[in-house]
């Protein structure tokens, strides 16, 4: 049958082809016509998905809490607001600079032990995540095409979060067990947020955006939130691995000249992603297993005195600095200790970890010296 219709195709293109063109190029002619006929069909069809989920976002919120969506109609209510200039501030930065990537500024710059200091003296609240945000290096698109995909979703989630907060306070009525029945709506919302930074990360610009930076303070705030971010992560658990998984092969992948900055600001993101006690014992596993297997491999290339990837290399540094990060944080709160974390990549990055340091010392040594600290931190129960 397809034999048939395809010989029954070609003859009438033969028949029907107009005088001084060939079959071939008249063959390719309908070709490109009905591709971009199609290019066109998908065009109205996601214009439509789009305006579909915005309607389902705008009933779930009526659904939650309709007293809001009357009140947020009216040019005078400026209740209190979740995400407000302070968390919106990308003129403060003090390097708005389109540079080699190179420059390292006191405002960016990792202690000795390679934590940004102002960490261990902010408060764990909402006003935390804003000041650790306004410290992500300046990022922004030229395209505003991309941070048209982003509005929708950080408008209702930021919707979201502020009706929250107002009814935590008891200025609002709301019912937020409608999150169980409409899973779909919430999903597709942190999906479309999480793609959209994934698409930014991998080619990011300076300076940073409204926008994106209202995009990465909006998650932030969802999954530290103590009642959003159960419903959150019981839906959008494995969107959000996957975009931790993406965000740290982009920090590996990275071999631009001008990536330092950029790789930074990945590197925050991160950092603020494991301010969730679920998220961060499954980042710290991946980031484990990461720097793990790289020291494997520098090993193996030393012994046997073959070329090793010295772009990977110099990645593997902001991978280790999240990671002694993360685990500092864990034996500063006094809930969670680090010795807490006993997962299966805390074995095998410990099994050997004495002979490759020993192997490594010489030629590697702050390599060997970032992989003892990490130990040290793993093991610190042990050492008390």
């Amino acid at each position: 049958y397809l034999k048939i219709s395809k010989l029954a195709l070609a003859f009438a293109i033969i028949h029907s082809k107009p005088p001084g063109k060939s079959c071939k190029e008249y063959t390719e002619h309908l070709a490109k016509t009905l591709l971009e006929r199609d290019f066109g069909w998908k065009s109205k069809v996601e214009v439509l998905e789009a305006e579909v989920l915005r309607l389902r976002q705008e009933l779930l919120l009526n659904k939650i809490c309709p007293r809001f969506c009357l009140e947020n109609g009216k040019p005078n209510t400026s209740a209190e607001t979740l995400l407000d200039q302070e968390c919106i501030n990308p003129v403060s930065y003090s390097s708005q600079l389109e540079d080699s990537g190179c420059d390292v500024s006191s405002d960016y710059a990792f202690d000795s032990l390679g934590i940004a200091s102002d960490f261990h003296q902010s408060e764990p609240n909402v006003n935390t995540s804003k000041r650790w945000l306004e410290r992500v290096p300046p990022l922004n698109l030229c395209c505003t095409r991309r941070e048209e995909s982003l509005t929708a979703p950080v408008q209702f989630l930021q919707r979201l979060l502020e009706i929250r907060k107002l009814s935590e306070g008891g200025i609002l009525q709301a019912d937020f067990t409608e999150l169980e029945d409409d899973s779909f709506t919430v999903c597709n919302s942190v999906s479309q947020l999480l793609d959209g930074l994934t698409v930014f990360y991998n080619s990011p610009k300076f300076p940073v955006s409204n926008v994106l930076t209202e995009a990465v303070c909006v998650l932030i705030n969802l999954i530290t939130d103590t009642k959003l971010s159960n419903h959150v992560l019981k839906k959008c658990f494995k969107k959000l691995e996957e975009f931790k998984k993406n965000l740290i092969q982009i920090i590996l992948r990275n071999s631009s000249v001008n990536r330092f900055q950029a790789l930074h600001a990945v590197s925050h993101t991160l950092v603020l992603l494991g301010r969730n006690s679920i998220l961060r014992n499954s980042l710290i596993s991946l980031l484990l297993s990461e720097v793990r297997q790289f020291a494997e491999q520098l090993l193996q290339a030393y012994q046997i005195q073959a070329m090793y990837d010295i772009t990977q290399y110099e990645n593997i540094y902001p991978l280790c600095m999240i990671l002694e990060q993360l685990l500092q944080n864990e034996t500063e709160e006094s809930s969670v200790s680090s010795s807490d974390y006993d997962g299966e990549e805390k074995i095998k990055f410990l099994k050997n970890l004495d002979q490759i340091i020993l192997h490594l010392s010489d030629e590697f040594p702050l390599f060997s010296l970032y992989l003892w600290r990490v130990s040290v931190l793993l093991n610190s129960a042990q050492i008390q």
